[in-house]
């Protein structure tokens, strides 16, 4: 299954239940609550409008890429329970990295949840390194950890 861009607003339902479904597990497990609650039809525009959208099948994953200034963004990578242990997250990432060095970026980045402890391991696996730790407003510990990982050229 290779990725492809989704552009197509008409997949915005899918992608919206996908999240929805791969991010249940952390209701309840992390402080605050996910973004996800406010994420929308209007927001995937916006997303694919300003950064990408990259897909894998119907969709089974996906992942949402945006440039900055140092590294490209990864976010909302997320794979469907049942397509799990399929190597889906890593083509996503690879596909993130590729993007990355067509874009000139020297490395990709992401944030964890302090909570989530098999995130940030399976992360470590795939090469990203902690850079970073950050508290969402209105909180006095850390919330997320960023990692980044350099893009080979």
């Amino acid at each position: 299954m290779t990725p492809r861009l989704a552009t197509d607003p008409a997949l915005w339902p899918a992608i919206l239940a996908l999240l929805r479904e791969a991010f249940a597990y952390m209701e309840g497990r992390i402080a605050p609550p996910s973004s996800l609650h406010d994420l929308s039809e209007t927001a995937l525009t916006r997303q694919a409008q300003t950064g990408e959208i990259w897909i894998i099948g119907a969709p089974v994953a996906c992942v949402f890429l945006t440039p900055k200034q140092e590294a490209l963004y990864i976010g909302k990578l997320a794979v469907a329970a049942e397509s799990r242990g399929q190597g889906l997250a890593r083509r996503l990432i690879d596909q993130a990295e590729a993007r990355a060095r067509a874009m000139g970026l020297p490395a990709l980045e992401l944030q964890t949840r302090v909570e989530l402890v098999e995130n940030q391991a399976a992360f470590r696996q795939m090469g990203f390194v902690e850079v970073g730790r950050t508290a969402h407003k209105g909180f006095d510990r850390p919330t997320s950890i960023t990692y980044r990982r350099a893009v080979a050229f």
